[in-house]
């Protein structure tokens, strides 16, 4: 597995690498924001601080977001509820706070990692009409909305993917958290709300994704609205 360790910091940087290497992970390592896109070739799991020198690192991962699904582990000292939340919106697929276990970052990056296209069976052609001018075309990671390419996270991405596979029932939030993040904790709920109130606003009709009140969310036909 590859891993590329976006840091600044050389100490950081260099006892990250070690400690990595010894659970027989491949790091490469930028301290720039900027040279992060040209790198992402072959990446496995990119793991991003945020406190970046030349550029915010929440931009760093809406750009990385915005040219690839490869999974984004945001690794920072900023730990308040609201800037989590920040990294999520901006794409992350988690967020842990420094200082934490190594053992724990090692079991997100595989969790990440295991994760990535892991999305419920599609019909062959992998592409589905949700109605109201909105496609789903799964074998290409792709959302259309009126015929223009809408870009999604990955867990945006299988949120409404799981969606679309219960045709109108109701997915609870249990089975959306443990398919999509594959494990429950504290904030489970709010993270997955945060994931579909940015899904509604990207698609531009926000009555699609119905809310069912103490139970989860779960599909409407046409544009919801």
């Amino acid at each position: 597995m590859r891993v590329l360790v976006v840091e600044d910091d050389d100490r950081v940087a260099a006892a990250l690498h070690a400690a990595l290497a010894r659970h027989e992970i491949q790091v490469e390592r930028v301290a720039h924001g900027l040279a992060v896109l040209p790198r992402l070739a072959g990446v496995d799991v990119v793991l991003l601080d945020l406190g970046l020198p030349d550029v915010d690192g929440l931009e760093v991962c809406r750009r990385i977001r915005e040219v690839g699904d490869v999974p984004v582990i945001v690794v920072s000292a900023r730990g308040r509820v609201d800037e989590r939340i920040a990294g999520l919106h901006h794409g992350a697929d988690d967020y842990l706070v420094k200082p934490y276990d190594i053992g724990e970052l090692v079991a997100r990056i595989h969790a990440v990692r295991r994760r990535r296209g892991t999305v419920a069976p599609t019909p062959a052609d992998g592409v589905v009409e949700l109605g109201g001018g909105v496609v789903l075309d799964r074998a290409r990671h792709v959302l259309t909305v009126d015929g223009a390419a809408v870009p999604l996270s990955r867990k945006e991405f299988a949120v409404l993917a799981l969606l679309a596979d219960a045709d109108g029932a109701v997915c609870t939030r249990d089975r959306l958290v443990a398919e999509v993040w594959g494990q429950r904790w504290p904030g489970a709920d709010r993270t997955l709300d945060v994931h579909v109130a940015t899904l509604r606003t990207k698609l531009g009709r926000p009555g699609m994704v119905a809310t069912v009140r103490g139970v989860g969310y779960r599909l409407a036909a046409g544009t919801g609205t």
